[in-house]
């Protein structure tokens, strides 16, 4: 899809010096712009590649002043990052604006579905399925039975939605997450043989969640796993059963979390950390990358180490630690001069 540079000045609310009628059809960084590119200069930085650049259209905040020559066209706009940023949303929903049932598929006759469905090719949505309006479910996706969307939702390929899932609005699933599967429950016998617990909750996703592809969020034995609204979950992280997460928690890829932990609001947890179960970790926390957590944590610790302890102590004991080698050689003279005066 083409658009002219008036088209993308009355989008941004911008004034054009150059070619109003320029087309673009791709967009790409400053430095690597070609014909029919976008992009935009807001960092000084990369002024000088406002020069040289290939871009057909560059938007660039509204006191820039060419010192030399250039041949891209401007979009003056106030802010040259934020309407950027503007625009690459805009580009985004069309691109996905997608709508229709495609064929083959299946639907059950008990499902239900509001206004601008798009439902992709060899999906499926089982019985008593009750989906909302401008819901976008892309090709390969599974919607097990009594599974409830709310509205605004989108389920990228190949994601899997067990049943009984009840997801808000606003909603994002990537690729290939599983939501809604059993949770880890065996029990073994005396001679060490384990034997399967029903897994018998849901899972209940809030308004405003984004689960990243990859990503598995079990459902609970009783009760419910919760995702609650506003959290940010990365790529490949695992949520174990009847973990709770508090609303605008943010958690980087591959950390785990294990069964009944719940974790407050407003948390920010790097990538590849480990959380035991039936922990209690409270409002504003932040777990440093690869951290172990295997204690309760009060509101606002930030905590970083395997096992983990305070970020402030983690980073003193490391100066220690990688001096390691000289302060046993100093220790070892200091012995060795201590048995000789001796």
């Amino acid at each position: 899809m083409k658009f002219t540079a008036s088209q993308i000045a009355d989008i941004l609310e911008g004034d054009i010096q150059g070619n109003p009628d320029v087309e673009v059809y791709k967009l790409s960084k400053i430095e690597e712009g070609s014909e029919g590119a976008i992009t935009f200069l807001a960092n000084p930085k990369y002024t000088s590649y406002i020069y040289s650049t290939k871009a057909s259209i560059t938007i660039v905040n509204e006191d820039f002043k060419a010192e030399e020559a250039i041949s891209t066209t401007l979009i003056q706009v106030k802010d040259a990052y934020t309407a950027f940023s503007k625009l690459l949303e805009y580009y985004n929903q069309v691109k996905l604006n997608k709508a229709g049932i495609e064929e083959p598929n299946y639907i059950s006759d008990s499902a239900k579905y509001g206004e601008n469905l798009y439902f992709g090719a060899f999906s499926y949505m089982g019985s008593n399925v009750v989906v909302g309006d401008n819901v976008k479910i892309y090709p390969n996706a599974y919607l097990g039975d009594n599974v409830v969307i709310g509205d605004n939702v989108i389920i990228f390929a190949g994601a899997k939605i067990y049943s009984e899932t009840v997801i808000g609005n606003n909603c994002v699933i990537h690729g290939g997450a599983v939501v809604g599967a059993d949770g880890f429950g065996f029990t073994p016998n005396p001679e060490g043989v384990y034997s399967k617990v029903p897994q018998i909750g849901n899972v209940i996703i809030e308004d405003n969640v984004d689960v990243g592809a990859g990503t598995t969020i079990d459902r609970a034995t009783l009760g419910s796993t919760i995702i609650r609204k506003g959290v940010k979950l990365d790529n490949q992280i695992q949520v174990a059963h009847n973990v709770e997460i508090g609303e605008n928690t943010a958690i980087a890829a591959q950390t785990g979390i294990a069964g009944s932990t719940r974790i407050g609001k407003n948390c920010i947890i790097g990538g590849q950390v480990g959380i035991v179960g039936h922990l209690t970790i409270g409002d504003g926390v932040k777990v440093q990358a690869q951290s172990g957590v295997g204690r309760n944590l009060k509101d606002g610790e930030m905590i970083q180490g395997s096992p983990a302890f305070g970020y402030g102590d983690y980073n003193k004991s490391y100066v220690h630690f990688k001096n390691f080698p000289k302060i046993v050689d100093r220790l070892n003279k200091l012995e060795k001069k201590s048995t000789d005066n001796g």
